[in-house]
């Protein structure tokens, strides 16, 4: 199974996926320009890394295929938490993992939390 899928800048909508700069991104903002007399409509797209928090801009024409990776959705149970660090288990699989905690999320053992499984990299879902 791939961990990429190819879509068509003019159905990205605000608060999906891409890929920009190698980096899996959420959406803010897409700007669409007016086609020109001898191209077609660009698409100015804005996105956040889910991973860092980083700002990243692509350029596209609107028909262009462009990368989006696919987010698995998957829920844990929080076994401990130590500092910044919480140790769950995949209420699925029964595997155990340590993540580190995104700023200003609070948990305590025995939670039950969603995580999200991107390019093979693990991330704590954030609610935003």
């Amino acid at each position: 199974m791939s961990n990429i899928t190819l879509e068509e800048v003019v159905k990205l909508r605000k608060g999906r996926y891409m890929m920009i700069d190698g980096h899996p991104c959420k959406i803010q903002d897409i700007q669409v320009s007016k086609t020109g007399k001898h191209g077609h409509a660009k698409a100015r797209i804005t996105g956040v890394s889910l991973f860092d928090g980083s700002k990243h801009v692509a350029m596209k024409p609107s028909d262009e295929r462009v990368e989006v990776p696919i987010v698995e959705k998957k829920q844990a149970q929080v076994l401990s938490v130590a500092g910044r660090t919480v140790q769950l288990m995949d209420v699925q699989s029964y595997e155990t993992f340590e993540l580190e905690i995104p700023e200003g999320m609070e948990l305590n053992a025995g939670d039950t939390i969603f995580y999200w499984i991107i390019l093979g990299r693990k991330l704590l879902e954030r609610g935003d």
